[in-house]
């Protein structure tokens, strides 16, 4: 029973497996026609449930079948085109490479003695995220299992860098539409639920200044201690980018850490063509990227960047079995003196082999067509007047709405637009993405396939629009 893990035996039976795996999922990549199966809870849940996990079926083969029918089958596939819902990319060939290759070797990056060259190679590759930047000669970093995880780090280090021993006087400055995670964070850290400021965005959905200034002046007066300013390079829902160059100004004119969430737009650093709509980022102190999200890299594959190396001192605890203090000294390069986790995978790998095979041009190239998408999608939108559209992108992603022309009643409005999303997930059509603006409820595009056209867009348009009007069919009739 212990054979498959015997030397003598390893390199071969990993081979085969892992080739009967790969030409499994390889057939199952090339045979699907659409991103869902549309299978529901109530249909899935009872073929995991009766699996016995104590009774093994000690044959690869047969377990590549069972998988096949607990989870290929009905996976939500991120590579079809007509996949538009969330912030997750089709991943590109070399990092599948770089995954398989970190799992089998299964390095640990919290220490040297664990990880040698891999500790290298991520270090390599913070200080390449922070030259393209502009972070300067005294940045590092470290990698994260995304970006709530890096926001919070850069949070946490903020909060040490305030100096002071009142928590409840710290105030953290972010736009209406930033991540969840700034809010969470603050929670984690022991601030107080009135500690995140929300700052009123204009109608592009960018940070107002004004407002901003306003605030920090007030904070100030009020005897208050400004710890942080997160800008957004890529909100969630709209793409958009704060006005970094103004609010790096403010920063230093009230010494307030600034942290730049660049999860989503972290993209516009390898950009041919459209960098320039993130100049400012070079102005913060800490920086969120997400290679897993617009470097197109599987998850997870993330890191926070900061201006100051010593500032990671404040994520840093010594363990005499792990990472003693005489190491220092040693100049022994321990990741984990960074870092909020222990273990950790060798993420990093995935980045180095996607630059070595398709270069940063090759990754910016892929991140353009999409945002150029994005212009394709939101001409298609403002000129079908079926469709309300927020505001023209400035990534990739599409918030709009189906809007009837016989029906005035908002709510109405809103439970068709609820059912025509329900309903095309069900049909496993096409995926699409939802949320809230201001009271009502909208539809949303998340443009990260290359692979999807305007004509792919276009028939979803159809698709949605069909529900809908099946659902206000419905509707009447049932009032009549």
């Amino acid at each position: 029973m212990r054979s498959h893990l015997l030397n003598d035996t390893t390199a071969e039976q990993y081979r085969r497996s892992v080739t009967d795996g790969v030409e499994r999922v390889a057939a199952k990549l090339a045979a699907t026609d659409r991103p869902f199966t549309g299978v529901t809870v109530d249909a899935l849940a009872p073929r995991i449930e009766r699996i016995d996990l104590d009774t093994p079926l000690l044959d690869t083969a047969a377990v590549l079948d069972e998988l096949e029918e607990v989870y290929l089958r009905d996976a939500i596939y991120f590579h079809h085109p007509r996949y538009l819902a969330h912030l997750n990319c089709p991943v590109v060939i070399p990092a599948v490479l770089g995954e398989a290759v970190l799992s089998a070797v299964n390095s640990s990056l919290d220490t040297w003695d664990q990880s040698a060259g891999g500790t290298l190679i991520e270090r390599k590759l913070i200080d390449w995220t922070n030259a393209r930047i502009g972070l300067g000669e005294n940045a590092d970093g470290v990698f994260t299992s995304g970006g709530t995880q890096s926001n919070l780090q850069a949070l946490l280090l903020a909060r040490e860098e305030s100096k002071t021993d009142s928590l409840a006087k710290l105030r953290i400055f972010a736009s209406e539409v930033s991540h969840f995670s700034v809010k969470k964070s603050a929670k984690l850290l022991g601030l107080g639920q009135d500690s995140v400021v929300s700052i009123p965005v204009g109608h592009d959905k960018r940070m107002q200044t004004v407002a901003l200034a306003r605030e920090l002046e007030r904070c100030k007066q009020d005897g208050l201690v400004p710890m942080a300013v997160v800008a957004t390079a890529g909100t969630t829902d709209f793409g958009s980018i704060d006005p970094l160059p103004e609010i790096g100004e403010l920063c230093e004119q009230y010494g307030v850490w600034m942290h730049v969430d660049a999860a989503y737009g972290c993209g516009l650093l390898a950009s041919l063509r459209h960098r320039h709509r993130i100049d400012g980022i070079e102005r913060a102190d800490s920086v969120t990227v997400d290679y897993h999200k617009s470097f197109f890299q599987p998850v997870s594959s993330s890191a926070v960047l900061v201006r100051d190396a010593s500032t990671l001192r404040h994520a840093t605890y010594h363990a005499e079995y792990l990472n003693p203090r005489r190491m220092v000294s040693e100049r022994i390069p321990n990741q984990v003196d960074k870092s909020l986790q222990t273990t950790r995978r060798f993420d990093a790998l995935k980045l180095w082999m996607t630059l070595r095979v398709m270069g940063a041009d090759g990754i910016g190239e892929l991140f353009d067509e999409v945002c150029d998408l994005a212009v394709e999608g939101w001409k298609l939108l403002a000129a079908d007047p079926r469709f309300d559209v927020v505001v023209e992108p400035t990534l990739s992603t599409l918030v709009f709405r189906y809007i009837p022309a016989a029906v005035t009643d908002p709510a109405e409005i809103d439970r068709a637009n609820l059912y025509a999303r329900k309903a095309l997930f069900a049909s496993g059509d096409a995926v699409v993405a939802g949320t809230k603006v201001g009271a009502r409820h909208y539809l949303k595009f998340t443009l990260l396939n290359p692979e999807t056209t305007a004509a792919d867009i276009a028939a979803v348009l159809d698709l949605i629009a069909g529900h809908a009007e099946q659902y206000l069919g419905e509707s009447l009739d049932r009032a009549s």
